[in-house]
């Protein structure tokens, strides 16, 4: 009788779980035809094969097969969600320009996590529109020019002097990654690594190391140790808010000093849980992106002596026309750039330091004859558009010149999303763009170096380097910075 009992369960159970799997493999649209494409496997999906580390700058495999196979438009699933996956420029360009329309922000469940973007997915215009207001204080054009840069200009001078003086082996991304940041946290919180007893860019690091990781939390992953980085640095910063906010600065004042006026107003939008992940996502932001891509451009100019020579003599062609050879770069010199910003736009082009961003359909959607239904996930696939060969020729290659006289842009383009496009254009682009050019700047005009190990590149789906990027960094001339 038991045995009996035992059995029906057993295939009552085998029944469930194949009508689950089948449900889960043939997601149902009601108003018509979903796109093409597979779903994997129950929970799990398709996200093992989609973060599948590869050695390439190229889109990877995942993406490539199924554009192959399904077209530019497919349907998939990734972290346990429904989602229709566009590498089609066109679409991706229409998504971006249709948030608060058609579609909203939306971030998975792991993004959420990691950032502490609690309240992102379901966040107002209004709020974000404020967020980003009091962003712009920080990192808007009238504080770039007035303190920023010369913050700035300051601290990259310092730092090269240091490195070529020693004639120092350095890791490229973790030393320029540790520059910048110090640049933005002085700037943000007055943050000083010498004079406090936590080391805050360690944690960091030890965060970005492991955010596009499986998210399982359990102790030895990578994701527990992405969490645990990020419980050290959000201890701090609330320790650094909690004493501002008992004493008050009435002079000096960063950015932190900013964030309690907001939270002192009546009927403040800003919470101090809001205050402290917008710290902790500024601080991650201002040397990420900049720092591979500053990573990348050196490879390229290492390999192609003939854009190293283009970007030097724009350079010292600033220095010639300056009055005094020592002094700070202006505004006006850095506007001036183009050259520079050409590099920069193409190693951002081919870097991806982004590789997708999410949007949420808030009613049924239809594109090419197919139905993306309400509150599924439409994945925007940036590579596909950036090394797409019918928009940029030899897509692969770095060519900074296929950028002249295609540089100023405000809100995006459409084929050029690296600070993304529409209401949610990155507020802090000229701010990255500006730190980049003023590190070349002095990078040749003061220094030269050669490569001496690693700068092998992998995708996972973010660009990282596994073996580092190490350079020796040598003085260009004698004199000081």
């Amino acid at each position: 009788m038991f045995f009996t009992s035992f059995l029906c369960a057993l295939i009552l159970l085998l029944v469930g779980l194949i009508h689950w799997n089948h449900k889960w493999r043939n997601p149902r649209c009601n108003n018509g035809e979903l796109p093409p494409g597979s779903m994997g496997l129950p929970l799990i999906g398709e996200t093992i094969e989609f973060m599948a580390p590869i050695s390439s700058i190229d889109m990877h495999p995942f993406i490539k097969i199924r554009m192959q196979r399904y077209g530019m438009v497919f349907k998939t699933s990734l972290f346990g969600l429904q989602v229709v996956v566009s590498t089609d420029p066109e679409l991706n360009y229409f998504v971006l320009q249709q948030e608060g329309k058609i579609f909203k922000s939306f971030y998975p469940k792991t993004f959420i996590e990691l950032f502490g973007l609690e309240d992102i997915n379901d966040q107002k215009d209004a709020k974000s529109r404020y967020l980003k207001s009091i962003i712009v204080k920080v990192l808007g054009p009238e504080n770039l020019k007035e303190k920023l840069l010369c913050n700035m200009d300051k601290e990259i001078r310092k730092r090269l002097c240091l490195w070529s003086a020693k004639e120092s082996i350095i890791d490229l991304k973790d030393s320029v990654s540790t520059l910048f940041f110090d640049v933005i946290a002085k700037t943000l919180i007055s943050y000083d690594p010498s004079t406090t007893t936590i080391d805050l860019m360690r944690y960091l690091k030890v965060f970005i190391s492991s955010v596009f990781s499986f998210p399982l939390n359990i102790p030895g992953t990578a994701y527990h140790r992405s969490l645990k980085g990020r419980k050290i640095v959000m201890n701090l910063l609330k320790t650094l808010l909690s004493e501002r906010m008992k004493s008050p600065r009435k002079e000096s004042k960063d950015f932190l000093d900013l964030l309690v006026d907001e939270l002192g107003k009546e009927n403040s939008l800003l919470t101090e849980k809001s205050a402290l992940n917008l710290i902790f996502v500024l601080l991650i932001a201002s040397f990420v992106s900049s720092s591979r891509t500053i990573s990348l451009a050196t490879k390229f100019l290492s390999e192609d002596p003939k854009i190293l020579k283009d970007l030097i003599d724009e350079h010292e062609e600033v220095l010639r026309n300056r009055g005094e050879s020592d002094s700070q770069i202006t505004w006006e010199e850095y506007k001036s750039m183009s050259f520079t910003q050409q590099v920069i736009k193409e190693a951002g082009r081919l870097a991806n330091i982004v590789p997708a961003s999410f949007r949420k359909t808030t009613k049924d959607f239809a594109i090419n004859g197919y139905i993306i239904p309400k509150d599924w996930i439409v994945m925007i696939y940036p590579p596909a558009t950036h090394l797409n060969s019918q928009i940029h020729e030899d897509p692969l290659t770095f060519n900074p010149s296929r950028w002249k006289g295609k540089l100023e842009s405000n809100r995006g383009e459409k084929n050029y999303l690296v600070f993304g496009g529409g209401i949610r254009y990155c507020v802090g682009a000229e701010f990255s763009k500006m730190e980049m050019a003023i590190f070349l700047h002095y990078f040749v005009t003061k220094c030269r170096w050669k490569d001496v190990k690693g700068g092998n590149i992998v995708r996972s789906p973010g660009l990282e380097f596994p073996d580092g990027y190490h350079i020796q960094v040598m003085p260009k001339n004698i004199g000081v910075l």
